[in-house]
């Protein structure tokens, strides 16, 4: 009873070892499987990856604009803040630059939905490829805005703002690229525009309504001292006074001792106010010359450009999908493993 149970247990153990000589050796007669069906697999990859549709990336990295770049808008909106810092006594260190307010806009532009999809919608690259239904169209428009990946500046990891446009070919992809990034300018160049053209009528009508304050109080003044010299002439002719009875200057004397300057200054000081008129001081003379210019209105190139380029968008050399030398090998060892188990397979069913 031992012995057997002894040679049972021995016959177990023997059955469940690998035998790798006869493992080999059946996979080695069915080599043919084994190439065959890799090679075959391998094909079909590399045929249906003729099919696909191919994928070429573009990428531009941008920064902000130089003041060559701004043109115009630079210098009008340094006459902005120069002004908004003389009336405000604002130190021109706490405003941000004028580069950084460009491109701040700019970015914002770059990376807005809208924008990428406003950009398809106009441009032929969709018009061509739309199907005439709604629903697939919808679905193509989706594809093409999420074709457009912009990637944000990070100061641990990514040093400049970047994007990137996928298309089926490489002169596409650049094509396009380059007139999505002025697309964006165009739009936050239009943007600034507008702002700059709201921000001016702003400021000019605060500046009429500052001269016309200074006007106000001017004339207020003249009409004030005029009467008082008229009515110190009419006392001084009542009381015959026909010489000064004081040895104070006529601006140091109160309203009511002004009769005492006598007939003859105060005719003259009456003479010499209707033909002077109101007096201003200097700040209504600059207020009045930097109306002159606000009412110009502000001369801008309504198409400058808010940014440049780090990396100028080029025709990519590799293709990002399809991969056709990686499908056909993933492919090809799918088939070979396959093969395996076909000629695995066929050994049992031959024993």
């Amino acid at each position: 009873m031992k012995s057997e149970t002894m040679s049972t247990r021995n016959e177990l153990a023997i059955d469940n070892e690998l035998d790798i000589r006869g493992l080999c050796r059946s996979l080695w007669q069915g080599k043919l499987w084994i190439i065959g069906l890799g090679l075959g697999f391998a094909l079909v990859a590399l045929l249906v990856s003729l099919l696909m549709t191919q994928q070429w990336s573009s990428t531009a990295v941008t920064d902000k604009p130089t003041v060559n770049n701004l043109a115009s808008y630079f210098s009008q909106e340094q006459f902005l803040r120069n002004l908004d810092a003389k009336n405000t006594f604002t130190p021109a260190g706490d405003q941000s630059s004028i580069s950084d307010g460009a491109y701040s806009e700019f970015i914002m532009q770059l990376a807005a939905y809208d924008t990428r999809r406003d950009f398809w919608i106009d441009n032929p690259y969709y018009s061509q490829r739309k199907t005439g239904n709604a629903g697939e169209d919808a679905v193509l428009l989706d594809k093409l805005i999420a074709a457009i990946q912009f990637v944000p500046r990070d100061d641990k990891k990514v040093p400049n703002d970047s994007v990137k446009l996928t298309a089926e070919s490489a002169a596409d992809a650049n094509k396009l690229l380059r007139q999505y990034v002025n697309f964006a300018s165009a739009r936050a160049a239009s943007n600034l525009y507008d702002e700059i053209q709201g921000a001016w009528a702003t400021r000019a009508q605060s500046m009429k309504a500052q001269v016309k304050r200074q006007e106000a109080v001017a004339n207020a003044i003249y009409s004030r001292e005029l009467n008082n010299t008229q009515q110190a002439l009419n006392i001084a002719q009542q009381q015959n006074i026909d010489h000064s009875m004081t040895q104070a200057t006529p601006d140091s004397l109160p309203d009511s001792d002004m009769f005492l300057l006598g007939t003859p200054m105060l005719q003259a000081r009456l003479k010499l106010l209707q033909a002077s008129g109101p007096s201003f001081d200097i700040d209504y003379d600059q207020n009045k010359a930097m109306l002159a210019t606000l009412n110009v209105g502000p001369v801008l190139n309504a198409k400058f450009q808010t940014y440049r380029y780090l990396r100028t968008p080029e025709e990519p050399v590799k293709r990002d999908s399809p991969r056709r030398v990686l499908l056909a090998v993933m492919w090809g060892i799918v088939g070979g493993l396959i093969g395996a188990g076909v000629a695995l397979a066929r050994r049992r069913v031959v024993k």
